[in-house]
């Protein structure tokens, strides 16, 4: 990161951060284009260790690259204010955002789908303890993003 002034490293605030957004952009590559789909998640952490959740139809370009390039960058932002300046090169802005990088699979098991369901309904609606019917389960594909590398940027 060029700018370590802004770096966020306090754990804390950021899974508070990644807590209150909704969408998360998530970057693949396809036949040498970038894929950019903005999708719904939920989270995990476990010691430092991030992992989201979204869904999707089990058929397309996201299903297909899931399988097929798994490596994806990832990207949530929020907390944007325009601060107004006398001259246009003046204007700047107030930001948070989370960046990263990882692996992307395919979750097959019921019970794993379901946990990961119920964490993007907690992000959502902030309830949790949903249940899925079976056949809901079998035709929604979960997508499971293992974190690799993640940094956290703020301007004040």
């Amino acid at each position: 990161m060029r700018r370590k002034d802004r770096e966020i490293t306090d754990g804390q605030a950021i899974e508070r951060f990644i807590s209150e957004q909704q969408i998360m952009r998530v970057g693949m590559i396809d036949d040498g284009e970038v894929y950019l789909v903005p999708v719904n998640y939920g989270f995990k952490n476990e010691n430092g260790a991030y992992t989201f959740y979204f869904h999707g139809a089990g058929a397309g370009r996201k299903y297909t690259l899931a399988q097929s390039r798994p490596r994806v960058g990832f990207e949530i932002d929020g907390e944007y204010s325009l601060l107004p300046a006398e001259k246009a090169c003046g204007y700047s802005a107030r930001y948070r955002s989370v960046i990263g990088n990882g692996v992307l699979s395919v979750v097959c098991n019921p019970e794993e789908k379901a946990k990961a369901l119920d964490r993007v309904m907690k992000q959502l609606t902030g309830k949790s303890g949903f249940s899925f019917e079976a056949a809901a389960l079998r035709a929604t594909a979960v997508f499971k993003l293992e974190v690799e590398r993640l940094s956290c940027k703020a301007s004040p």
